[in-house]
């Protein structure tokens, strides 16, 4: 039996692996802390529902104005340098609002330009993230390094960070976000050592931007499986997230859950997620990224159609469990045929493209979910992200037999 390191760093995902991997540990470890204490601190600053609201919509609004822009970056500038100073960047950021926050001089406009620039900082640092992923481990091997960064993210950001964030905040409540901006320190030393060079592109060729953006959006419209996932993962998180916007008052008033109880019901769908990368190794070479796509497809209509009609905790609780196998196997899938399918000229400038639709499709549908369950009650959002879903599936069923995780010729 092997050992948990050679588990986890197993040699032929390559030695620079062995310092991107822990890096994405400690620095989604620092991020699930915050996750927990951002809201409380802006809580502790304001009770007012649509100020504590903005603060999320503030970190996601830098991918809406600046995404396609950082893909050119991405695809311009040398990657690893590039997340060392984005990571190095929010490690100041956070330590200056902690610092500031400790002090008691941190006042609310404050907070939301700390998010605001680390949302901007985190669209270089991810988009460079997953374009040096794919210079640093060997092609055949990108899936088996996409299910451990996965699985490190949904058990730190969902399992471990949270509790830990609000521990730390219950101490102090600049306290989580310089352990925050450390975890960022950390994790830029550990790129900074990376020895994987992608080459650069001729400085006498550079076109310019707009021109670039455009270059990047034309070639993902016009790959049908790269498009079918970028249309897909759009509506997946438009409807998702409308859904899932009132998850709380659902689990309350639907369900009869406590506050405890709700809890329980998030670390749940967690678990399932850790389960994801097992899932993904056994299933994908036996029946296909394809099916596995479809299926995925299948499985999240069905969690939809499920909780809008359940009333019963354990049924709930089961299908996010599920639904949390799903989640990180799907996304284990797309991410590992997008790289493959993707020349590395335009990987930053297709990765943004993505990006945004990700993003784009989550604010649209945390702004939606809130009017639907007004008008129409909590269990609403779920019957239309059902009906939505059903449609998506039957649309993007045929197209993804066009998702292929063969390696990508020089010349495509």
């Amino acid at each position: 039996m092997r050992s948990l390191g050679a588990y986890a760093f197993p040699s032929e995902l390559g030695p620079d692996f062995r310092k991107i991997f822990p890096a994405a540990i400690i620095s989604n470890l620092g991020d699930g802390a915050l996750i927990a204490a951002g809201p409380l601190l802006v809580a502790s600053i304001t009770t007012e529902p649509a100020a504590v609201g903005a603060a999320a919509f503030v970190q996601q609004l830098p991918w809406l104005l600046f995404a396609l822009f950082s893909g050119v970056l991405v695809d311009r500038l040398d990657r690893r340098l590039m997340i060392v100073a984005a990571d190095t960047f929010r490690a100041i950021v956070l330590a200056a609002l902690g610092l500031a926050v400790l002090l008691g001089t941190a006042p609310l406009w404050a907070v939301y330009l700390a998010l605001f620039l680390l949302g901007t900082a985190e669209t270089l640092a991810d988009n460079a993230s997953g374009a040096l992923l794919v210079s640093a481990v060997p092609k055949d091997h990108l899936g088996k390094a996409n299910a451990r960064l996965f699985a490190s993210g949904t058990v730190l950001q969902q399992l471990g960070g949270p509790p830990l964030g609000a521990l730390l905040f219950a101490a102090g409540a600049g306290i989580p976000l310089v352990f925050n901006a450390i975890t960022f320190a950390a994790a830029a030393t550990l790129i900074a050592r990376v020895a994987v060079r992608p080459p650069l592109p001729d400085h006498t060729t550079r076109a310019a931007v707009l021109h670039e953006v455009r270059e990047g959006v034309r070639w993902l419209w016009h790959h049908s499986g790269v498009r079918t996932l970028a249309l897909s993962i759009l509506v997946m998180n438009i409807t998702f997230c409308a859904a899932f916007a009132t998850w709380v008052l659902f689990a309350r008033e639907q369900l009869g859950l406590s506050e405890t109880q709700f809890g329980l019901l998030v670390s749940v769908g967690a678990v399932g997620g850790v389960l994801g990368m097992p899932t993904y190794h056994f299933l994908e070479p036996r029946v296909g990224p394809v099916t596995l796509l479809r299926v995925g497809l299948v499985i999240e209509t069905t969690v939809h159609l499920i909780l809008a009609v359940t009333r019963s905790p354990w049924v709930a609780g089961a299908t996010m469990a599920v639904f949390g196998v799903h989640a990180v196997v799907w996304g284990i899938v797309s991410t590992t045929a997008r790289q493959l399918a993707t020349p590395d000229a335009l990987m930053g400038r297709v990765n943004s493209v993505y990006l945004l639709a990700s993003v784009g499709g989550a604010a649209i549908g945390s702004a939606l979910g809130g009017v639907l369950a007004q008008q129409y009650g909590l269990a609403a959002p779920f019957a239309i992200a059902f009906v939505a879903m059903v449609v998506m599936t039957a649309v993007a069923w045929r197209p993804l037999r066009n998702v292929s995780v063969r390696r990508v010729r020089a010349t495509d």
